[in-house]
């Protein structure tokens, strides 16, 4: 019953989700978020709206965790390589609970919905967690660049590659 919900609320949901995601950062870059629309103009827009649908669709059908992170990793990757500390990089996946409390609080009153709504919490929890690893993946890979590039400024500027 709680997919059903979830399924008719989604757009709106969504919609409120990204925003929060957006508001991540600043004032000036998230305006700039919020105006452009054009995956080419905006691909980091694009990029969170695109995610941040794959991601809920994901958490409605509580698919594999593998599959979760799949649709995670090019979102987290942006945040990764942006200013954000790893908990402001991965929290925006807690953010959708609160979101969602809000959209299905009349379901929630009638009490049709709420051990369905724990489990779909407990499984954001999940999600989270698998941001986290995400982020650690992608941080790890820019600082072995990092680590790449300056050991070939080092050879370079010792005079062995000429």
């Amino acid at each position: 019953m709680l997919k059903d919900v979830l399924f008719n609320k989604k757009s709106s949901i969504v919609d409120i989700w990204i925003q929060l995601i957006v508001e991540t950062y600043p004032s000036r870059t998230s305006g700039f978020l919020k105006s452009q629309k054009d995956r080419f103009s905006n691909p980091v827009g694009y990029t969170i709206s695109d995610s941040a649908e794959k991601i809920f669709e994901d958490i409605i059908n509580q698919n594999d965790i593998e599959k979760v992170k799949t649709s995670l990793t090019d979102l987290i990757k942006i945040r990764a390589v942006q200013n954000f500390s790893p908990s402001e990089a991965t929290g925006f996946i807690f953010s959708l609970k609160d979101v969602i409390r809000k959209e299905l609080e009349q379901e929630v009153i009638e009490g049709n919905v709420l051990s369905e709504l724990i489990s779909v919490e407990s499984y954001i929890d999940n999600v989270g967690l698998a941001a986290f690893d995400v982020y650690m993946d992608a941080r790890e890979k820019l600082f072995k660049i990092r680590i790449n590039e300056l050991k070939s400024q080092v050879i370079y500027s010792k005079g062995i590659i000429e």
